[in-house]
């Protein structure tokens, strides 16, 4: 086994392919002629050249083709250096170029056709996700960073516990969690970065946090998974002096059986949890009755100008609390900014409160 570079792409069943580069210069289009031979009429007979140049990167250089070659989505004009896990399209034919280990390449054979001309609108397709290298540096911790957002009592403003909140400081990649989601979902890779964030979280930045509840989240794809149950034993074993509250997102909250067995299973480990956003969406009060969490946080979209809301919210909102309040759960509103906001929300009878108001998110380095 050699270490060999390949261009990645997708079959038409969708299994991913790799198109080894087994020499170079490499040639690349739908004429039989070439060392890499793709069958899609939107080549040109000629369409690329993959070459080493003197740098020691590739040099791809596009033989003026008809439908053009693009690098990460930019069309290339004449030629360019590749870095691997750049996306390249020769015409609309997607591929990635990898660094692999492999024997030898596959050419697929293809008839002599006229080159077919594709719109001048013609749409790249993104079934890869830029940034994918970054983002394994991520999770393997280069970059990782977080928060932790006080939560306090409605009344005394007392510090009651902290959120831990995942940040990144990757040069390449966006900060909020927001947005690295949004990317990890792209590559269905949610768990492992909410992973990441946890253990990051509970490493660094838990033992400051002694003596106060320590709120994390799950996501929604992991919260009933082995795997997830796994991670929150070892954490326990090996932080067993943190106070840990789990926050589950309520839409991962549709099914009572299996929120009975994760109730049991964290009572067994000592740990408490949270229903989170609630309100944002379905407010799930089944659930609520029937497997009463320790806490209850209530979305901002609730919160946000309670005390400028019409008399009808003001008294859904109440009642919601006092719904909460009777399964024995510990109401907290989250999002609270001003002074009147969190004057109402004591008024409704919310126990904890969690905002900029009371405490803005501190970074790790500052605990």
């Amino acid at each position: 086994m050699e270490k060999q570079w390949s261009l990645e792409s997708f079959g038409t069943d969708g299994v991913r392919v790799d198109f080894v580069i087994a020499q170079l210069p490499c040639r690349i289009g739908r004429g039989k002629e070439n060392d890499l031979v793709i069958a899609n009429l939107g080549l040109s007979r000629v369409h690329a050249v993959l070459a080493r140049d003197i740098s020691g990167q590739i040099r791809l250089i596009d033989e003026n083709s008809t439908n053009g070659t693009f690098v990460n989505r930019r069309r290339v004009e004449g030629y360019c250096l590749l870095n691997e896990n750049d996306i390249i399209h020769f015409a609309s034919a997607e591929f990635k170029l990898r660094m692999t280990l492999v024997d030898q390449s596959t050419v697929l054979p293809f008839d002599e056709m006229h080159t077919m001309l594709m719109p001048d609108n013609m749409s790249l397709s993104e079934r890869f996700v830029p940034n994918e290298a970054e983002f394994d540096e991520l999770i393997n911790g280069y970059g990782l960073s977080g928060a932790a957002q006080p939560i306090v009592d409605a009344q005394t403003r007392q510090v009651y516990g902290y959120e831990l909140l995942g940040r990144a400081n990757h040069p390449l990649l966006p900060h909020m969690p927001i947005e690295l989601f949004g990317l990890a979902q792209a590559m269905d890779r949610e768990i492992e970065l909410s992973l990441a964030f946890r253990d990051f979280g509970t490493s660094r930045i838990a033992p400051h946090c002694t003596g106060y509840a320590f709120f994390i989240n799950a996501h929604p794809k992991e919260t009933f998974s082995e795997s997830f149950y796994a991670s929150l034993e070892r954490l326990h074993k090996t932080s067993p002096d943190i106070s840990i509250v789990v926050e589950i997102h309520e839409s991962a909250v549709t099914d009572i059986a299996k929120l009975r067995q994760f109730a049991s299973r964290l009572t067994q480990l000592g740990i408490r949890f949270a229903y989170d956003d609630f309100g944002a969406g379905q407010a799930r009060l089944l659930e609520l009755a029937d497997v009463p969490a320790h806490f209850v946080k209530f979305d901002i979209s609730l919160i946000r100008g309670l005390h400028k809301a019409s008399e009808r919210k003001r008294q859904v909102v109440r009642n919601l609390v006092q719904m909460v309040l009777a399964t024995g759960s510990v109401p907290l509103a989250e999002g609270v900014e001003d002074e009147e906001e969190a004057q109402v929300c004591i008024e409704m009878g919310f126990q904890l409160i969690q905002g900029y108001l009371t405490g803005r998110p501190i970074p790790e380095e500052s605990l």
